[in-house]
């Protein structure tokens, strides 16, 4: 594998966004908290590798991989081992769950054990709920579905927000905490292909989540946003809400439906159409041309955003959403997705209290990773970025609450 053994050291890392269209591979050095991006790499997949999100070629995927990853150790000229995986497709699931516990000393402080006690007790409330909810939900057994990633969003004491409760007194504590699942069979696949490459797996992050997290909202309680991010074979939404995540939906129509329908009407190969949508997108063909792709993607547009209004339907717990769309993912460059946000009437049925804002995630407003490579320039850009931002994390000490919550899901994965 080329370079792949070249020169390893402690503080670089990988992200591997394996997605229906490419796999793109981000090598970058982690220096405090921030990742410095040094080595790209990108792979077209084959149609049969994947589908909707899911590996359906193990095989043709780690191949694919391994071409992605030379390319970016050719140009950082080193080759970590170091890995955070994203996850996405229709079945990978996430929600915010809140549970309340009562302290039985409210007038005590809060200590680090107590902390602890608490998050385990309400982990395993919200660990439940939601992995039978999947279950119900998908059809697979709760056997079948297991934990992929795990965050405490918010914590209040009393009713008052605080980042760390230690040291702090109160009788009411409630803590919402963000849990994605997916069936083990996908999941798997993942790792089987990690496995593969010879690689150290920091962690496997639910891509919707890493997206949400990458725009430095953990800085303001005031940041509310609906993320949407198109690949080639999934949509991906997330709703943020005051700072914290309330949970991510996703449905398998992405780009792909759209470059099929151009081959289909047109009469291309899926490689022209793709080609011919890429001109589109870019304004390089002519008016004429325009008017019949517009009409030709209509329809299909329209089933998207029926998607999209029914994934945000299924957010009943929030009484308002956020008046902000915030767009990335290669099918996102498409002209019709934003114009179609912006100009129909879908929100009507929906609890926006005003019209939302629609503008795209620029690679420059990811949080903590800066692209010395200077390669990293357009929405597809965004989840691999922002996979490194959440490396950040997992490579470094972590934090009193982060601590406690990976020893709990430790636990609760086996």
């Amino acid at each position: 594998m080329g370079l792949w053994n070249f020169r390893k050291k402690d503080n670089y890392a990988l992200a591997l966004d394996v997605g229906t269209e490419f796999v793109k591979a981000l090598i970058f050095r982690i220096d405090d908290d921030q990742a410095s991006v040094i080595g790209v790499g990108r792979q077209r997949q084959r149609l049969s590798d994947m589908q909707g999100g899911r590996v359906t070629d193990i095989t043709g995927v780690i191949s694919n991989c391994e071409k992605a990853l030379d390319q970016a150790a050719e140009e950082a000229g080193v080759a970590p081992t170091q890995c955070v995986v994203g996850i996405a497709g229709e079945l990978v699931k996430g929600t915010t769950t809140t549970v309340h516990y009562q302290r039985p000393a409210p007038k005590s402080k809060v200590t680090v054990a107590e902390l602890k006690t608490i998050i385990t007790e309400v982990q395993k409330k919200a660990f439940e709920k939601t992995r039978a909810n999947l279950a119900w939900e998908t059809g697979y057994s709760e056997i079948d579905v297991r934990l992929v990633n795990s965050a405490v969003v918010d914590v209040k004491i009393d009713g008052y927000k605080v980042t760390n409760p230690v040291g702090f007194q109160g009788r009411d504590v409630s803590v919402g905490i963000f849990n994605a699942f997916a069936p083990v069979v996908h999941l798997g696949a993942l790792q089987t292909i990690t496995e593969g490459l010879g690689l150290d797996l920091l962690g496997v992050v639910a891509e919707p989540y890493a997206v949400a997290r990458s725009m430095g909202m953990e800085e303001s309680v005031e940041f509310s946003a609906v993320f949407i991010d198109i690949g080639g074979g999934t949509t991906d939404i997330a709703v943020v809400s005051n700072g914290g995540v309330e949970g991510t939906k996703m449905f398998a129509l992405g780009g792909r439906v759209f470059t099929k329908r151009i081959a289909n009407d047109f009469g291309l190969s899926f490689q022209e159409a793709e080609k011919m949508k890429l001109m589109y997108s870019n304004e390089e063909i002519d008016k004429k041309q325009q008017e019949k792709i517009v009409k030709s993607l209509d329809g299909d547009c329209q089933v998207w955003l029926s998607g999209v209004q029914l994934a945000l339907e299924e957010f009943s717990g929030i009484d308002l959403l956020p008046s902000r769309i915030l767009l990335c993912g290669g099918g996102s460059m498409l002209p019709d997705i934003k114009k179609l946000l912006e100009d129909s009437d879908w929100v009507e049925d929906l609890p926006f209290a005003k019209k939302p804002k629609v503008s795209f995630i620029h690679p420059r407003d990811v949080a903590n990773v800066i692209d010395e490579t200077q390669s990293l320039d357009d929405a597809q850009d965004i989840t691999p970025m922002a996979l490194a931002n959440m490396a950040i994390d997992l490579a470094g000490t972590p934090s009193v609450i982060t601590g406690a919550m990976d020893k709990i899901v430790d636990s609760l994965k086996e």
